[in-house]
């Protein structure tokens, strides 16, 4: 078992889905472990299945596997501070076709929301960690892939299995080691209790 984080696990105020209390975005990847096709299919699967306004699936990806251009590409497009997915065993560039109104536009990013979510709640549940980053340069992967005008790419996502923090740098250890926290119910439901 890897050198790893204890006390992972949400501290709900009820039980909730183990796979969604046990879901979080560790930035230790095992730079060796391989990512099943089955495994791959259904993580984006789980991403196609989720919630959709309108039956309009806006949501489209860009797949990289370690070892591959496509993989490469996405990496050098990650801020420096992203560099520990360089690890995982995959990147996927979520993307949001944002389509020709503000209402779409809208909607898209919820629908692209609803699938990050799925599609790292699935990883979870195959033992696959997944953390979702903000740090690439969206301009430079649009161009990289030749992507339409229309379609944002929104995320990347690392992809893998957790690997041992004995082999990290230690501000990313230190990072995810500190507790998890999440405001109460209280200040996030407005108009309950």
């Amino acid at each position: 078992m890897p050198d790893a984080p204890s006390d992972r696990v949400a501290d709900t105020s009820v039980p909730i889905q183990s796979a969604i209390a046990a879901r979080w975005s560790p930035r230790a990847f095992d730079p060796a472990a391989p990512l099943s096709d089955d495994d791959l299919t259904a993580i984006l699967e789980a991403a196609r299945w989720a919630a959709t306004w309108g039956r309009r699936q806006p949501v489209r990806f860009l797949v990289g596997r370690r070892g591959d251009d496509d993989f490469a590409t996405i990496a050098a497009l990650l801020r420096r501070g992203n560099s520990y997915a360089k690890a995982a065993s995959a990147l996927l560039v979520l993307c949001s076709d944002e389509g020709e109104d503000e209402r779409t536009k809208l909607y898209s990013a919820v629908d692209a929301g609803a699938a990050m979510a799925n599609l790292t709640i699935e990883a979870v549940s195959r033992g696959l960690i997944a953390h979702p980053m903000a740090g690439f340069d969206p301009k430079g992967t649009a161009e990289a892939f030749g992507l339409p005008q229309e379609l944002r790419p929104l995320i990347v996502i690392a992809v893998g299995r957790l690997g041992d923090y004995s082999d990290v740098a230690e501000e990313i250890a230190e990072r995810d080691r500190r507790p998890r926290e999440r405001l109460p119910l209280s200040e996030i439901v407005l108009n309950w209790r």
